[in-house]
């Protein structure tokens, strides 16, 4: 079968390599679609201290199975699957208390394990261990499935922040995740989502498709002042950095209405993760601070209800749909901002 392989920064090879069995407690899919994102991008640039290469990347999955272990029980050859990306233990006492998103023992696919990159994979047994094998909805193709996995993430940071009626809420960034974030937060629903980038071209084709109540451009006019303008001075209820650069961060504390709440969805680099926090604004303002971390299995299903039933439709917002052989143009087409999602078919004739 084909793969693409991580070897090194700069180094994804598209390989051949025998076809996988599953052992006796796991399961062997097809996989019909896996989805890049940028975190794609950050590995090819600079490699993860989670991966130990050769790794076969990819952790957006959904497809087929085809072949089951001889211990599995409920899950057959023709079950249509997504697959979570981060492996919570199930067992520590994060995971006992329902925090499964924080584990401290979390594996995750095209990190630990290989990933979706490939024409077949395995499902571990890790993952069916907390239940992380997911029935796609009829009706959901396997593209719009592999999109459940970032919209997990969405979905946990949203309700965290208690993202809910009635609520002024702006979105910085927009990327899938940005564009991810505006329509889910209409659906909890939100009264007004005003979606903030610093790149014009961006923000007209992440504008065009999602319709946020304004779109903001951080290049053309200070986001902090526009807010402010859009809401007569009082400021916004949620804020959501969907993009990793500490000034959003810094602006998403002085657009805040009071008893706002900021949500630090995208992490900063790693070599630059301060920021300047005005901590009067915090305290006189009565304002939250939350970290936003991945998803959690129950987030996936969930996910994946929210696709099945229009809720939050994410089909449009594949731009591009790519061949195996095509990762390293997907990848580039994820860093030159032209896309919204690039989604891998590597069954795809």
């Amino acid at each position: 079968m084909k793969v693409a392989r991580f070897y090194a920064p700069g180094d994804i090879r598209i390989e051949d390599a025998p076809e996988p069995s599953p052992g006796p407690d796991e399961v062997k899919i097809r996989v019909h679609a896996c989805s890049t994102c940028g975190t794609d991008l950050k590995i090819f640039r600079h490699g993860h201290h989670h991966i130990d290469p050769p790794r076969v990347i990819g952790h957006e999955i959904a497809g087929e199975v085809v072949e089951t272990g001889a211990e599995i029980d409920g899950w057959a050859a023709g079950d249509r699957v997504q697959v979570i990306a981060a492996i919570p233990c199930g067992e520590c006492a994060d995971c006992r208390r329902g925090w499964r998103t924080i584990c401290p023992n979390q594996l995750s696919m095209g990190y630990h394990f290989d990933g979706g990159f490939a024409e077949y994979m395995i499902v571990p047994q890790r993952v069916l261990r907390v239940d992380g094998l997911n029935r796609i909805p009829e009706g959901l193709s396997y593209a719009e499935a592999s999109v459940a996995e970032p919209l997990a993430c969405v979905l946990n940071g949203q309700e965290f922040a208690q993202v809910g009626e009635g609520d002024v809420v702006v979105v910085t960034g927009a990327g899938p995740i940005g564009c991810l974030h505006v329509r889910l937060a209409r659906a909890r629903g939100a009264a007004a989502v005003y979606l903030v980038e610093l790149n014009r071209g961006r923000l007209d084709m992440a504008a065009d498709l999602v319709k946020p109540d304004a779109a903001i451009c951080g290049a053309e006019t200070d986001p902090v002042h526009a807010v402010l303008d859009l809401t007569e001075g009082r400021g916004a209820d949620v804020i959501i950095t969907a993009a990793a650069a500490g000034k959003a961060q810094e602006d998403g504390l002085k657009m805040a209405a009071r008893r706002g709440r900021i949500s630090f969805f995208g992490g900063l680099p790693k070599d630059n993760p301060i920021i300047a926090c005005d901590s009067n604004l915090v305290h006189y303002r009565e304002l939250t601070i939350y970290g936003a971390n991945g998803s959690s299995p129950d987030h996936n299903k969930r996910a994946l209800e929210l696709i099945a039933t229009g809720a939050v439709g994410v089909d449009d917002l594949i731009t591009h749909r790519l061949k195996l052989d095509g990762v390293l143009d997907a990848i580039d087409t994820v860093a030159s901002g032209e896309a919204i999602k690039v989604t891998i078919e590597p069954s795809a004739s």
